[in-house]
């Protein structure tokens, strides 16, 4: 393990353009924190190929029986939380395909838990549960990588067999820690210096939407750019459901509707349904065959 010393960090630095933040106008803050913002994206840019990485990892272990953990405490720890908790309804899968672990439990994703990023032993208490093993994928959210209950997650997660990755907003970590690999995007100086819930918690989320997006992406959870693997549980949902089965198949809003309530609100089984002249049963059928592709299910 090889630490540097934290005010080497660049997050921990002070940012230039916002040396006098606190004698500013209103308008003139927001136009500072927007234009720092607007780098993130090209910061992020420059690590694809590390997150391409980790999207075949979350690929490997769901399509082998395994699971994603994001684990992180703060503000990385309730990213890792929201991500894992929209993959359900936006994608139909069960709830343990993508696992959010947040250090000082669920009191944290609410308010601040003094001390519980720095507890080595509750993070692999927090995990035994879980039983990890060689089929998981396993990725430390930690801005500084400064949180001893990341890297000790990490750990666990390696003597177990589990690929790792270590993600953090600095190109060097403030504690190393053994991976298959490291993601670290360059956000540079926060606005108020220290407080990565600004660039460095952006360029998180915009990293963790890219490997659960990619992931669903590749394992045909998607048909175009449409959500057709949805859970449809309220009327916004069904309505959506409703016309993306009108824009695949080109039937009226009503039909549509009616057909994605005969196949129990699956608006892939009533596509397959549609498509191909076949009942429920069949079209489930048609999607095992096809390993859960509707592309390769149309027509078969």
């Amino acid at each position: 393990m090889i630490m540097i010393k934290r005010e080497t960090l660049k997050t921990e630095q002070q940012n230039k353009n916002s040396l006098e933040i606190d004698q500013f106008t209103i308008p003139k803050i927001l136009e500072t924190i927007n234009k720092e913002d607007q780098n993130i994206a090209f910061a992020v840019n420059k690590v694809l190929s590390d997150v391409e990485e980790v999207v075949l990892y979350a690929k490997s272990s769901l399509s082998s029986g395994g699971r994603v953990f994001y684990v992180g405490s703060g503000t990385s720890g309730r990213l890792g939380v929201l991500d894992a908790s929209e993959c359900p309804p936006t994608y139909s899968v069960p709830k343990d395909w993508f696992i959010g672990v947040i250090a000082g439990g669920d009191r944290a994703l609410q308010e601040s838990i003094e001390g519980a990023e720095d507890d080595k032993a509750q993070a692999k208490t927090d995990l035994l549960d879980f039983d990890i093993n060689s089929k998981d994928t396993l990725i430390g959210i930690s801005c500084s990588g400064a949180a001893r209950y990341v890297i000790s997650a990490l750990e666990h997660a390696k003597e177990k067999g589990a690929k790792t990755a270590y993600l953090i907003t600095n190109p060097t970590p403030f504690i190393s820690a053994e991976v298959d690999t490291v993601i670290a995007v360059d956000t540079g100086p926060e606005i108020i210096a220290g407080s990565t819930r600004m660039k460095a918690g952006t360029a998180t989320k915009m990293i963790l939407n890219m490997i659960s997006t990619a992931t669903m992406i590749s394992m045909g959870k998607v048909y175009g750019n449409l959500m057709i693997d949805l859970m449809a549980v309220n009327d916004k949902l069904v309505d959506r459901g409703t016309r993306i089965i009108q824009q695949v198949t080109g039937l009226d809003y009503d039909e549509s509707k009616e057909a994605l309530f005969e196949a129990n609100k699956s608006v892939k089984v009533a596509i397959i349904m549609i498509s191909n002249s076949c009942d429920y049963v069949k079209a489930l059928d048609l999607i095992k065959m096809a390993n859960g592709s509707l592309r390769n299910a149309i027509n078969k």
